[in-house]
């Protein structure tokens, strides 16, 4: 594996509470069984040469914790990486090296940031305000993380509810200004002090650059004997900020089309997704689909 994979530090199954599915693209979501529950979502991106796999075991303890959010685990797309003697692997811009100087050339970021946008504007179209989003990520992906998140469009909305960088620094730091009203962004950093990769130093620098472009809730941790990875204090640690920034809220549910304004290929599509295949057997009419996935949501199957 890649120095800058994560390997599940949870040995967590996951529960059965959830379903977790996997499109074309290499995007894993994990979403409440009843996906009328979800009133928050936390996207988290890979490190370098990953992919979404890396951190589904992860996604899955966290969510099995925080039943109420949606996980989103995109896979970023596969280039050339000039760092690692032009091989190609999934990354989600260039990495010229790993000095500051070499940090400002990152080809592909735009690229990386808008996709972040767009899929944290795809759920705020359902119906999730952005103080109920997190981005989170590793290495690389807490990279474009932070990057993203403090830049957000002012006039979209709030602040994210937070942002997560593990093992993580700040890209491209001459481009980086922090969009007015989002000052406040709650953002955790943890970062192992026997890292050989991106060293405290780098990732030190990047909260004091962060800071004096004007966040004004910045955390850091380190942990002692930990290299370029995660351990489980620190998804811990992780699970107790995301309980923090995120907490139930039930006024704060996903708006789900009605099922009797679906159509049968909705409908059928929705009872899939629940896992309701097996009560769907033997039913023909459309308001059987439409009382079926009713009584899924409203919590009596």
């Amino acid at each position: 594996p890649s120095p800058f994979t994560c390997q599940n530090p949870t040995n967590k199954r996951p529960s059965s509470r959830i379903m977790t599915t996997t499109r074309k693209d290499g995007t894993i979501t994990i979403t409440p069984q009843n996906e009328a529950n979800q009133s928050a979502t936390v996207i988290i991106c890979h490190g370098l040469g990953d992919s979404s796999e890396g951190f589904s075991d992860v996604a899955e303890h966290l969510s099995s914790k925080l039943p109420y959010a949606k996980f989103i685990l995109p896979t970023a797309p596969v280039q050339k990486v000039t760092m690692n003697m032009g091989m190609a692997m999934a990354s989600w811009y260039d990495i010229v090296g790993l000095d500051k100087r070499s940090n400002e050339f990152c080809k592909g970021i735009d690229e990386s940031q808008s996709r972040l946008a767009n899929m944290i504007k795809a759920e705020m179209d359902m119906g999730i305000s952005r103080n109920r989003i997190v981005l989170a990520g590793f290495s690389q992906g807490g990279a474009l993380s932070l990057y993203t998140g403090m830049q957000l469009p002012a006039a979209d909305g709030p602040p994210l509810a937070g942002i997560v960088v593990l093992s993580g620094y700040l890209p491209h730091s001459s481009g980086f200004n922090i969009s007015a009203g989002l000052e406040g962004t709650p953002i955790w950093h943890g970062h192992g002090a026997a890292d050989p990769l991106v060293r405290m130093e780098a990732a030190q620098e990047s909260k004091k650059v962060v800071t004096e472009r004007g966040a004004t809730d910045y955390t850091f941790k380190s942990y002692a004997g930990l290299a370029h990875s995660v351990n489980p204090q620190e998804i811990s640690d992780v699970l107790a900020f995301l309980q923090r920034v995120l907490p139930p809220d039930n006024t704060c549910k996903i708006k789900l089309k009605d099922p009797g304004e679906m159509s049968v290929k909705e409908l059928k599509g929705a009872i899939a997704k629940a896992g309701l295949g097996r009560q769907a057997v033997g039913l023909m009419e459309k308001r059987e689909f439409v009382d079926l996935l009713r009584q899924h949501r409203g919590g009596k199957l």
